[in-house]
């Protein structure tokens, strides 16, 4: 009886979990964008960001290099949220004039950015009015077209926990001792 009434008191086993669910962003041989819970090649589609892949010697051992281009620092980015390390985002993290308050709540952000699934990494342009020429001068090719501006930002595409809802994180892009850095 007492062993019958202790086996009852003990707490019943957990559930198992169920393994987040993973939104892929793909796209099909038209160009067309498919956001989808299934691999991007059983739709007939390719991966928006497929893996990166591990250069020959690669030990294992993350080492912190400076990212001299964009797709350095939207490597590095991706590669600190696939392995959820928050001390590699903050790595790439310009950390200058940063009290510890702040300091504190910026690692909380970034901690929250590495636990949720990857989707997308884009470029944030600046808003700026469009540029009006001259058609005659346009035309006559007295006057360059406008390049294309520098992008100010990455937005990080994400999704909460196991579910499908959406969330988005924009850093901004500090280019600073000839390096990329992410404030926010």
């Amino acid at each position: 009886m007492w062993l019958l009434l202790c086996a009852l008191c003990l707490p019943s086993p957990p559930a198992l979990a169920q393994a987040p669910q993973r939104v892929n962003r793909c796209t099909t041989a038209q160009g067309e964008t498919v956001f989808t819970d299934r691999r991007c090649d059983a739709l007939g589609a390719t991966s928006r960001m497929p893996p990166r892949t591990a250069s020959v010697g690669n030990t294992g051992i993350y080492r912190a290099g400076c990212a001299r281009r964009l797709s350095e620092l939207t490597g590095q980015i991706r590669d600190a949220v696939s392995a959820q390390d928050v001390n590699r985002l903050s790595s790439i993290y310009l950390w200058s004039n940063v009290s510890n308050a702040t300091a504190n709540h910026i690692i909380g952000r970034l901690e929250s950015v590495v636990q949720r699934p990857l989707i997308d990494i884009a470029p944030v342009y600046p808003e700026s009015a469009p540029v009006m020429l001259d058609p005659a001068l346009a035309a006559a090719g007295a006057v360059e077209a406008p390049s294309r501006p520098r992008p100010v930002g990455l937005r990080i595409e994400q999704t909460l926990g196991s579910t499908a809802t959406p969330a988005r994180t924009v850093f901004g892009l500090r280019r600073q001792y000839g390096c990329f850095w992410i404030t926010l």
